[in-house]
């Protein structure tokens, strides 16, 4: 079955260590539509800190979901390739992201 790619949009996300478990998680980055303690669900390899050290960041393609009614989040699909962003990438990004809402 084909995914609807119209629901999906790019956001800059980075990994992160969890204040309550001390364990690394995925966040979207400070600057765009979303708040930074949103919940991003996404492919596990992105939390393999011996590939990934914490603060990498990462372009994923998502959507907005609450499943089951529950709180929304941030869903990415598993199968997309991974983009890892430098920071000369990510203040591209959110420069470009600031000038389309404007």
């Amino acid at each position: 079955m084909a995914r609807d790619t119209w629901a999906y949009r790019e956001v800059a996300v980075e990994s992160a260590l969890d204040a309550w478990s001390g364990k690394p998680r995925i966040r979207p980055v400070s600057g765009q539509a979303f708040a930074t303690d949103m919940r991003v669900q996404c492919s596990r390899s992105l939390l393999d800190t011996e590939r990934y050290p914490v603060g990498t960041r990462f372009l994923l393609s998502v959507r907005i979901t609450d499943r089951q009614g529950g709180a929304p989040f941030l869903y990415a699909w598993h199968g997309d390739p991974v983009v890892v962003m430098n920071k000369t990438q990510v203040k591209r990004f959110l420069e470009m992201y600031r000038r389309l809402r404007l």
